[in-house]
C-alpha cells in the first residue's frame, strides 16, 4: 500500500488550499482515512479523519474552516482546507488506519502548507 499526498503550497492568511491523497494497493474495507500535521518543534497532531462509514472528526482549531472527505471508489482522500492562519503551517500527512484483527498504519509521503500572515 502506497499514499501519494499532493496539494500543499504557499497560501496567504485567509486563503484556501485542498490536499490529495491517492491511495494504491488493497486496505482492509474496514479504516480511517485521516489528515495529520506536524509543525516545527511540535508532535504531530490528528487534524481530521473520516471512518469508513462516513463519520468524521476534526481537531478544535479547524472545525468549521477544514472538510475532510473520502472517495472509496477512486481510493482517494481529500481535505479542503479554508480561512488559513499562520498556526496552520505544517508539513501535513495523510494516513490510512485498517482495523481487524491486527491494525495498522500507512503513511503518505507529507506534503508542506506554508501560510503567510
Amino acid at each position: 500500500v502506497q499514499l501519494q499526498a499532493s496539494g500543499g503550497g504557499l497560501v496567504q492568511a485567509g486563503g484556501s488550499l485542498t490536499l490529495s491523497c491517492a491511495i494504491s494497493g488493497s486496505i482492509f474495507s474496514l479504516n480511517f482515512m485521516g489528515w495529520y500535521r506536524q509543525a516545527p518543534g511540535k508532535q504531530r497532531e490528528l487534524v481530521a479523519r473520516v471512518t469508513s462509514g462516513g463519520s468524521v472528526s476534526y481537531e478544535d482549531s479547524v472545525k468549521g474552516r477544514f472538510t475532510i472527505s473520502r472517495d472509496n471508489a477512486k481510493k482517494q482522500v481529500d481535505l479542503q482546507m479554508n480561512s488559513l492562519k499562520a498556526e496552520d503551517t505544517a508539513v501535513y500527512y495523510c494516513n490510512v488506519h485498517e482495523l481487524g484483527l491486527r491494525t495498522k498504519d500507512y503513511w503518505g509521503q507529507g506534503t508542506l502548507v506554508t501560510v503567510s500572515s
